[in-house]
């Protein structure tokens, strides 16, 4: 099977790297974004995908808008391929582009549609606290996730992932699926499942107003927003930014069994029952560890945060470094 790989980001790399170590398949190209600048030297930076593609010496296309690079376009059809592999790529192809291989387009999508169809599931099924995600694969057409469905795969959702560490399981599991996917269509062992659209929900771009915290919601849905928008939330602190990346929320609502990592915390909290404070207040400073915040409802505990131009630091150091108070408030 003749493939063509379109993908970006490190969530596209093992799913590229699965392709071209598989004796049936070869990638004839890559596909990818323009190289961005980045870092303190304003250098251009290789997207991840480019990077494995010219470690396997493969062609390497980055138009900076794909629809309308003939001459992208021009050698895409040339290549002749059975199918266009797309995981993450960040630009939106067009039905002249969708039509070009036989078999069509195949997308690796990080969730189970058609919930979260977009550009963000993975971020903003976190922040709606869901319990479970996964990976689907498709055929692409006109619309924004729309196309007809081909396998599914699952994993749970722990209460401490973050939108990295479950991004990784997912390009992990997307990498398998598309490989199962290619080898049954190819034996023509798949029958595509139109999306129900009645079901359907959406995952939008993120922006920069989703990572402000707001400690009038509770402590869970706090959480929720801190891992899942990781590691971009933030508040004030005595009138500067604080980034907060890594909480535990302390209340009755918490879903789900506890991890080990919680349960050892446990023990080390102070009865916080007949507190009654203001949100975004610190109630409590719990050494080792870091501050108790009050929310809207329950409790937040501080486990990691970052100061301006800082690096991240621990509760417990930010406590130590900052000279924090009971009675200190964030957000204001």
């Amino acid at each position: 099977m003749k493939i063509v790989f379109f993908g970006t980001p490190n969530f596209a790399v093992p799913t590229l790297e699965k392709l071209l170590n598989h004796p049936d398949m070869e990638v004839l190209a890559v596909v990818t974004q323009p190289d961005k600048r980045r870092g303190r030297g304003n250098q251009l930076i290789p997207s991840p995908v480019k990077t494995m593609g010219m470690n396997h010496n493969l062609p390497i296309f980055q138009p900076e808008r794909i629809k309308k690079d003939s001459e992208t376009l021009t050698q895409l059809r040339e290549l002749a391929a059975d199918v266009f592999v797309v995981v993450a790529y960040g630009q939106i192809l067009s039905p002249e582009i969708l039509e070009m291989p036989k078999l069509g387009c195949i997308n690796v999508h990080g969730s189970i549609l058609p919930q979260y169809r977009g550009a963000a599931p993975i971020q903003w099924c976190i922040y709606n606290g869901e319990a479970e995600t996964g990976i689907t694969t498709m055929l692409m057409d006109a619309g924004m996730d729309t196309g007809a469905m081909l396998l599914k795969a699952t994993t749970p959702i722990l209460l401490l992932d973050n939108a990295q560490d479950l991004g990784v399981k997912l390009s992990i599991l997307g990498a398998d699926l598309l490989i199962e996917t290619l080898e049954k269509l190819a034996q023509q062992e798949i029958q595509p499942i139109p999306q129900d659209n009645q079901f359907a929900t959406y995952a939008p771009l993120i922006k920069k107003a989703d990572y402000l915290l707001d400690w009038s919601r509770s402590a869970i849905a706090l959480h929720n927003q801190i891992r899942g928008f990781f590691p971009n939330c933030s508040t004030t602190f005595r009138t500067e930014t604080l980034k907060i990346t890594q909480t535990l929320p302390l209340g009755t609502d918490i879903p789900g069994e506890l991890p080990a990592e919680y349960q050892e915390i446990l023990p080390k909290i102070p009865d916080l029952g007949n507190i009654s404070a203001q949100p975004g207040e610190i109630v409590s400073l719990v050494k080792g560890i870091g501050a108790i915040a009050q929310t809207g409802t329950g409790f937040l505990l501080l486990r990691e945060v970052q100061l301006a131009g800082k690096r991240p630091q621990s509760g417990w150091d930010f406590v130590n470094g900052s000279r924090l108070t009971l009675g200190e408030v964030l957000g204001t």
